[in-house]
Formats: structure tokens, sequence, C-alpha cells
């Protein structure tokens, strides 16, 4: 017992130092948020107590007062630190697998399956929608490395629906934010067997990471390609 309580003692400064960090990135892209997460805690304690005194329970509704506003602080603190995290990722290289990295269970995510000298590059997302392809870069070039990358899946999952998303900001692009939820929109046509079977059969093709190792996250600026082209054109 005395063991799991230092271990759990260990534990909470390094989330508290966390929930920090998180607090000074957001107030940089949100300078409001303390004073908004304020009002928000405050506000829902108010309310709350404030019906406690007309029902005649104040110390029972002060309790869950304090707690319904602990609660809808944290949400309102997590949908503000979610959003300045995507407007400092935007447009960063590598932004987009960074998110479809951290996608829920049973979406099987590889990076880079296609890219070219331009550093524009295809990732991969398969799950119960079928088969995603995400690109980041200039979306002319990219719809030509997309193409290239369906033609290539198409000799071994003919019969699966692949869908493409070009993350930006232009006409018929999805900002970044928007990429988890256009994606969990697409609808399920492929059961959990069959979700396996898919990626096992794209994964036998080979892709560009297990050859070319390149460093998880934002693709660093400077990093060249090796001279040939565009996106992978072998099998296993």
């Amino acid at each position: 017992m005395a063991r799991k309580d230092k271990e759990q003692d260990s534990e909470n400064p390094g989330r508290l130092k966390q929930i920090a960090l998180t607090y000074r990135m957001t107030r940089r892209n949100d300078r409001w948020i303390g004073w908004i997460i304020s009002a928000v805690g405050l506000g829902t304690f108010g309310v709350v107590l404030a019906i406690g005194f007309l029902i005649g329970h104040p110390i029972y509704l002060g309790i869950l007062g304090f707690l319904v506003a602990l609660l809808t602080t944290a949400i309102v603190f997590g949908r503000r630190a979610e959003r300045a995290a995507f407007s400092q990722m935007e447009g960063q290289p590598g932004a987009a697998a960074a998110v479809l990295e951290n996608m829920r269970r049973g979406v099987n995510f590889t990076p880079a399956v296609a890219i070219n000298r331009n550093q524009d590059v295809v990732h991969r997302a398969v799950g119960k929608f079928g088969v995603v392809l995400v690109g980041e870069g200039n979306p002319n070039r990219l719809r030509t490395l997309m193409a290239a990358e369906k033609r290539r899946m198409n000799r071994a999952i003919s019969e699966v629906p692949v869908h493409d998303v070009i993350v930006g900001r232009g006409e018929g692009q999805v900002e970044l934010k928007k990429l988890r939820s256009t994606i969990l929109k697409y609808p399920r046509v492929l059961g959990g067997p069959r979700v396996t079977e898919v990626n096992d059969r794209l994964r036998a093709m080979g892709d560009l990471m297990s050859n070319m190792p390149l460093p998880k996250g934002p693709m660093p600026k400077g990093m060249r390609l090796p001279r040939g082209g565009g996106g992978p054109r072998r099998g296993r």
C-alpha cells in the first residue's frame, strides 16, 4: 500500500506540470483563456448554488455545484486547448500525421505511403470506413500523387472504397481541426476482421516508411528525398 501511495504521489506532480504546460501553450494563442475558464467555473457554481438556496439545500447543491463547475471548466479548457494546438500545428509538414496517429482504436494509420521531392506527402488510414488517403502539401501535385497511390492500391483492394482528403483551407480541402471528424463521418462498410485483412494486404505491398525511416511528428523542413520521382512503386 505504501509503495502504491508513493507511486500515485510521484504521478501527481507530473500531471500538474502537464496541465500547466498545456495552459501556457493555450494562452499563447488564446489570451483570454484564464478569464474564460474562471467565468465558466464561477458561473456554473453560482447557478447550482442559487438553485440550492431556492430549494432549501444550499450545502448539498453547493458541493454538487463545485463538482459540476470543475467538470465544466475541464471540458471548456480541453476544447480551447485542442483548438490552440491545431492553430499551432496548422501549415506545418506532418501535422495531419499527428492528428491521424491519435485517432481512436479501430483505425490503422500508416504515415507517408507516398511522397515526392517537393515534400508533398500522402498518409493512409484504414478502418470500417474503408481506406482514406490524406494529403499534405500542394493540392495540384497531391491529386497526381494520390491518383497514383490509388492505382497502386487497386491491385490489392479493388472492392474497398477509397476516400481522399487534402488538408488545407482552400476550396474542396479540409481544415486540420476538422480532419478527424471528417474521416469518422464516412459510412461504415467494413467489419472488424475485414479491416484487418485490408490493412494486412496494403502492408504487404510495402510503403515508404518500411524502407525509409522518417521522424515522427512534423517533418523537418530541410529534409531532402532521394532523386527518382514521386511515391513508391514497388511491392514485396
